[in-house]
């Protein structure tokens, strides 16, 4: 058995999910040359100072970057993409384990979900329903009940209507997630904790929440605000089971959208180029990498996750919203994600309490020998630990031997400081709409940062593209 590197998120899913939806994934490989297919390499321009220049200079390959890219291409712009990876895609990931293709960062899209099913249409891309399970295990005071996902969905609808009692109200336009700003003001303050901590619950109620609240928050579940998942709820239709059923697969992996939309725009991608520093000084923005290269564009717009901004020499300084984002963070800090190659070829989810070496484990395809399990695992669990991985499998399905495992600790991938977005509690009152504003020729861009599918979808990372993209537009 060996470890091997990898990245977060996944589902389960009464048709497959109940975990956390995150983000888009990355199925281009890199070729030998550092290029993913389709990417184009402008000839270069220099200033007097030698900065390489361009209209706009787009600081991360990921959604939202590939869709400011897209869009001031289609206006004739030309953009130079700085990515610090060797890919595209940044949290989303479309990679290869045990001979299938594997989301290591991302997982699933939806019909709600209306910008990306666009984008999709228009690149001529179907979609695919995921693994469902058919058997569902979940806590109780006296140890894994299990049942059928219809059963599972019956026992955990009501619990979940009384948890997010309230949010058709503070979300009565939750694509408008500031428009009963009157109402937010009672409970943007609230953890998800919090919220638990307010409703009648018995120990087994109890422990069937705050196993999913936590494992959204990649920890205890004081972390995530209670109107960042409310939010999400209310985005999939309101009702658990619709909640559930953003889980459709891009076919070619969650990266193939990306992959067209930066050959549609023809991207400059320049890979292996982490930036250290943007500075604004007389109407032009010059942006420096780890390598000394500098670039500069009359705008810059800065695609990567929030946890990464204080890494980044700004000049001059963030305004208050963005410097509170950078200091606090919206990434979840402890995410990690395991791929598991085990013997087991059963179709089960299991969904742990809080606190357990791993927080749910989900089979997806089965293989000749075994199946693949997708498993997140909690902050106590060592992904390192090839022993401990193979004890924290066996504690929730006994008798089950991995075979093979790669992981990914989003938390200390530094590109990401985190894995997907959850707005902390009091971060949307505070931070909105002001983190979406320009600060002077410097832009903003990121699933983090959206309005509507925030965080954990590349949903909101394409809404907040095109945002900022008709920003740097303005400002050309």
């Amino acid at each position: 058995m060996n470890s091997r590197a990898s990245r977060p998120a996944t589902q389960w899913r009464v048709g497959r999910r109940s975990l956390l939806k995150a983000a888009g994934a990355t199925a281009a490989a890199t070729a030998a040359s550092g290029m993913t297919a389709g990417i184009a390499r402008a000839a270069t321009r220099r200033n007097a100072a030698g900065d390489e220049i361009a209209d706009a200079i787009i600081i991360g390959a990921g959604y939202a970057g590939g869709t400011v890219a897209r869009e001031l291409s289609a206006q004739g712009m030309s953009s130079i993409i700085l990515e610090a990876r060797d890919r595209v895609g940044g949290r989303i990931w479309t990679d290869t384990f045990a001979g299938a293709q594997v989301e290591v960062g991302g997982g699933w899209v939806g019909a709600q979900q209306v910008l990306v099913q666009r984008e999709l249409s228009r690149y001529g891309i179907t979609t695919e329903i995921d693994v469902a399970p058919e058997r569902m295990m979940l806590p109780s005071e006296n140890g894994f009940e299990s049942m059928t996902p219809t059963e599972a969905l019956a026992v955990l609808s009501p619990l979940w209507a009384e948890f997010y009692a309230g949010a058709d109200d503070y979300f009565e336009r939750p694509s408008e997630p500031l428009y009963r700003r009157d109402l937010l003001e009672g409970v943007d303050w609230k953890s998800l904790a919090d919220r638990l901590d307010e409703i009648a619950l018995s120990p087994t109620e109890f422990m069937r929440l705050n196993g999913e609240t936590s494992m959204y928050s990649g920890g205890p579940s004081t972390i995530g605000a209670l109107t960042g998942m409310a939010q999400w709820f209310q985005l999939a239709g309101g009702t658990y089971g619709s909640f559930l059923s953003t889980a459709d697969k891009p076919a070619g992996g969650m990266t193939a959208l990306l992959d067209a939309m930066l050959a549609d725009a023809q991207a400059d991608v320049r890979f292996d180029s982490p930036v250290t520093s943007i500075t604004e000084s007389g109407g032009q923005v010059t942006v420096e990498t780890t390598g000394g290269a500098t670039f500069a564009a009359p705008v810059v717009v800065v695609a990567t996750p929030t946890n990464v901004w204080k890494h980044i020499s700004f000049q001059p300084g963030l305004p208050p919203a963005q410097a509170a984002a950078a200091g606090d963070g919206i990434g979840v800090p402890h995410s990690k994600k395991m791929w598991l190659h085990v013997s087991n070829k059963e179709a089960v989810t299991v969904q742990a309490e809080e606190g357990a070496p791993i927080a749910m484990l989900m089979s997806a395809q089965e293989l000749d020998e075994g199946r693949l399990m997708v498993a997140f695992p909690g902050p106590s669990l060592d992904t390192s630990d090839a022993a401990a991985v193979q004890q924290a499998v066996q504690q929730l399905l006994p008798g089950t031997s991995v075979l093979d495992y790669r992981s990914q600790d989003w938390g200390r991938d530094p590109w990401s400081r985190g894995g997907w977005g959850l707005r902390r509690p009091n971060q949307l009152l505070d931070l909105f709409p002001q983190i979406e504003e320009p600060h002077g020729r410097i832009l903003f861009a990121g699933a983090d940062i959206a309005q509507g599918w925030h965080g954990a979808y590349i949903e909101g990372a394409v809404e907040s593209g095109l945002r900022a993209a008709q920003q740097a537009l303005s400002l050309a």
